[in-house]
């Protein structure tokens, strides 16, 4: 018998995945701190939208006192369904958990998209969307915010009604901060296309549109404890869905998806809520007192934010470089330019002293661009 050449392991893979750029996450303390020379405790961390106040002190005290990391998690989620459940007045039986708020947003994409066919996207907004788009082959289809950061509603709509499988919207929107109206959302609603709304910042806007789902069967609302609970590197992430979904996700899903160490942290988080939404109250104070010192330099302006993170386009000077030299003073902050969000740089909000020395960076970086 002739053997057959043995072919590329490469050319066995889809072709959409070896073409598509993929999505870059921030890096991680250590590794800027190691590559500065300096101790992580020494890096103002403000790029990845982190809480600074980290996860309640009972969070450590549940993970050291459980005693069965070596038995599976509960396949159904029955006990965090059940809180989640009473924190944010949905049934338990239409919460779904997930390795972060990431799961459950493919979750989504696997529901509904196919090759070739089209999901829409709203950008500016949080790159994972189309990230889950070009992995799944599906069409992506563009629809680029007002100059104010609003959605095109009409441009929305025509995209809806020609044939799109999903729709993927945030409130607040990342990076830009501004919320979604709740009848722009039942406006688009009404076309009848699966929206899947991403609200990972809901408890810095003080509003969910969680109550929608019982009466809208094609709203999906994805949430997380990675931002207001400070659980980001615990990855524990959850999506209400409509009751006639709700069967099909858990037929599809990996049964073991959250850890024991995520069930734990979200029960210990929701047991201590009070101080954690005390935190939430102390970031919102500390974000007034930002967009005030950011709009007092006269080459920065700042964008009304409903999150725990203010955009800043940079005037006069690159965004790119502003960002780099901050990150020499150990100031880490993200860098946009793309269409619609050209030479911007986002800053997360931390507590009084990170302000202090972001600011005092800028106010550097300010007066070498006044000598320039």
């Amino acid at each position: 018998m002739k053997i057959q050449p043995r072919p590329d392991v490469r050319s066995l893979v889809r072709q959409n995945l070896v073409d598509m750029p993929g999505y870059e996450p921030v890096e991680p303390i250590d590794v800027v701190a190691q590559r500065l020379g300096v101790r992580p405790e020494e890096i103002v961390k403000l790029d990845g939208n982190e809480n600074p106040y980290g996860p309640s002190p009972k969070v450590a005290e549940a993970l050291a006192a459980f005693r069965f990391y070596h038995i599976y998690p509960d396949p159904a989620q029955t006990r965090v369904r059940e809180a989640v459940a009473e924190y944010i007045g949905a049934p338990p039986g239409q919460l779904v958990f997930g390795s972060g708020s990431d799961e459950l947003l493919n979750l989504c994409a696997q529901l509904f998209l196919m090759a070739g066919e089209p999901v829409v996207t709203a950008p500016p907004t949080f790159g994972m969307y189309e990230f889950l788009g070009q992995v799944y082959g599906a069409r992506v289809v563009a629809v680029t915010r007002r100059e104010d950061f609003t959605l095109d509603l009409p441009a929305l709509e025509d995209a809806l009604d020609a044939g799109a499988r999903l729709l993927y919207l945030a409130s607040p929107n990342n990076p830009t901060g501004n919320r979604l109206p709740r009848g722009e959302l039942e406006r688009l609603l009404d076309h009848g296309v699966p929206i899947v709304l991403d609200e990972a910042y809901a408890e810095f806007a003080g509003e969910s549109a969680v109550n929608l789902v019982s009466r809208c069967d094609n709203l999906i609302v994805v949430r997380t404890f990675s931002k207001w609970a400070g659980l980001a590197g615990l990855r524990a992430g959850y999506a209400v869905f409509p009751r006639e979904l709700v069967d099909v996700v858990w037929r599809m899903k990996i049964p073991y998806n959250l850890s024991v160490a995520s069930e734990q942290a979200i029960l210990a988080s929701l047991a201590d809520a009070d101080t954690l939404l005390e935190h939430v109250r102390l970031i919102l104070k500390e974000r007034e007192r930002l967009a005030q010192l950011l709009s007092e330099q006269h080459w920065l302006r700042p964008y009304p934010s409903d999150a725990n993170f203010i955009l800043c386009e940079v005037r006069g000077t690159s965004a790119l470089g502003v960002r780099d030299r901050l990150r020499e003073r150990g100031v880490l902050t993200r860098h946009f330019d793309a269409p619609g969000l050209r030479n911007c740089i986002r800053i997360s909000v931390g507590k009084p002293e990170h302000t202090d020395r972001l600011i005092a960076g800028l106010k550097e970086i300010g007066s070498e661009i006044a000598v320039a």
